[in-house]
């Protein structure tokens, strides 16, 4: 029944595990207006890793999405441990979670 429900306000959940190596999974939603078809004035949504300088290390969504609730993975094998960020922007939303890789 949870897979039919679609989200009223955008989240970025916490990833799991955390911290993890050397891969991780992000759960995320798109607020929509009571159906799961793209609407015209939909918002881009943008999933970004970046490291503790601030530089862009990852790309993991960069697309208009229809409204529901998402995971996407990140590899982070080609990484050296710490901490990172993870930042989701959806119109006027923005969040960030901090993920720490430990290898």
């Amino acid at each position: 029944e949870d897979e039919l429900e679609v989200p009223t306000a955008y989240a970025l959940s916490q990833n799991y595990p955390n911290p993890f190596n050397p891969s991780t999974t992000i759960e995320f939603r798109v607020a929509g207006t009571g159906s799961r078809n793209s609407e015209p004035g939909t918002p881009m949504v943008r999933l970004v890793v970046y490291d503790l300088l601030g530089r862009d290390v990852a790309t993991l969504v960069n697309k208009q999405m229809a409204p529901g609730i998402y995971t996407v993975s990140f590899d982070a094998s080609h990484l050296t441990s710490g901490v990172y960020f993870c930042r989701m922007t959806a119109g006027e939303f923005v969040a960030t979670v901090r993920m720490m890789l430990v290898k």
